[in-house]
């Protein structure tokens, strides 16, 4: 009978930086996405409410389930984030999407995993593999697996790693040992609600995901509320300043593995440069890293954004460049919106040098 040591060895070798058990249970954390739901945090994030059901209890995606295997991976490198920076024209790209789509490094991982359980076990066993795509509440699973605790801002955080982790799950009818949960430790740090630009943070361990600018940036498709347009500031895809300013994070674990390190093009990205890369350069950035959930309209609609909230010289140059066949995206009628809005609220206030 495979052990649960014997899969935490398998999981490091593979590459994993954490891996804990978590029994295949329904627990009491699990049932606040119904409540959640019902306040209309979820926006337009349908699937949410279509998969609640599922969500409540990993036995209704395995059925056979007994165990889970909560995987963590280090994401962090050494770039600065938006905290540290202080460049007008900087555009902000949340950390996680730096490097290669972590759905496909962590999912050929993950099978490799499998394959060498599966070797290990020497008996037949059902498992299925989830990278942040199926209907698996993951956080709850990995703090009662042990490999960290819901912080305040909803991101599991290791009490020596930090939050900057990638979460993934095996689920699986193998009865391995569990581990013990992770307790909070958060104290009466508050430090993350604090700091969020939209207070999307209602209270500690609630967020309003249609406050939120990961929300805004990403997984909204149309036109962005007029009301929380200069909230975006310079956010082109996601925001991380709630994990920027916790504490756990202050000298966070950092990964020197290549997937993680960021591409050219995201490498301290300028505003003005990803405007005026051409609609195949664009796509050719999406196909290769986690953007590619915002698709190109989004993104452009973001940049325009960011360039009126910058409001510098270089943002209205190049707000001021003329569409061409290969930027035809930018006279899609949700950009050609923001980028009137953008020209508007630069002429509001003169352009800084």
């Amino acid at each position: 009978m495979l052990s649960a040591d014997t899969v935490k060895n398998l999981a490091r070798e593979v590459g994993f930086d954490l891996c804990g058990i978590a029994p295949a249970e329904a627990f009491p954390e699990l049932r606040f996405l119904d409540d959640w739901l019902e306040r209309g945090y979820a926006g337009e994030m349908g699937y949410l409410a279509r998969t609640a059901r599922r969500r409540a209890d990993v036995r209704r995606v395995v059925p056979s389930a007994r165990s889970v295997v909560a995987l963590g991976t280090v994401y962090n490198t050494d770039r600065p984030y938006s905290t540290e920076v202080d460049d007008p024209d900087a555009a902000l790209v949340s950390r996680y999407a730096w490097g290669e789509d972590y759905h496909d490094v962590l999912g050929r991982r993950m099978e490799v995993l499998l394959e060498r359980m599966r070797a290990a076990a020497g008996e037949p066993f059902e498992a299925r593999c989830y990278v942040d795509t199926g209907p698996v509440q993951e956080r709850v699973y990995a703090q009662y697996a042990g490999i960290g605790w819901i912080g305040k801002n909803t991101c599991l955080i290791h009490p020596e790693k930090g939050s900057w982790l990638f979460l993934s799950e095996i689920i699986t009818s193998l009865p391995l040992a569990a581990d013990a949960p992770q307790l909070d430790q958060c104290g009466t740090c508050t430090l993350c609600l604090e700091a969020c630009p939209t207070d999307a943070l209602r209270e500690p361990w609630v967020l309003d995901a249609t406050r939120c600018l990961s929300y805004l940036t990403i997984e909204l498709r149309g036109p962005i509320p007029e009301g929380r347009r200069a909230d975006v500031g310079t956010h082109v895809y996601g925001c991380d300043i709630c994990q920027d300013v916790c504490p756990y994070n202050a000298a966070p674990a950092r990964s020197s593995d290549p997937a993680w390190q960021p591409v050219p093009a995201l490498d301290e990205p300028r505003l003005a440069d990803l405007w005026r890369r051409s609609d195949e350069r664009v796509g050719e950035l999406l196909q290769r890293s986690a953007l590619s959930r915002a698709k190109l309209v989004g993104l452009r609609r973001n940049v325009a954004v960011a360039l009126g909230n910058s409001g510098t010289e270089a943002s209205e140059a190049a707000l001021a460049e003329p569409t061409t066949p290969e930027t035809a995206s930018r006279g899609e009628p949700v950009v050609a919106e923001l980028v009137d809005w953008a020209r508007r609220r630069i002429a509001e206030e003169p352009p800084s040098e």
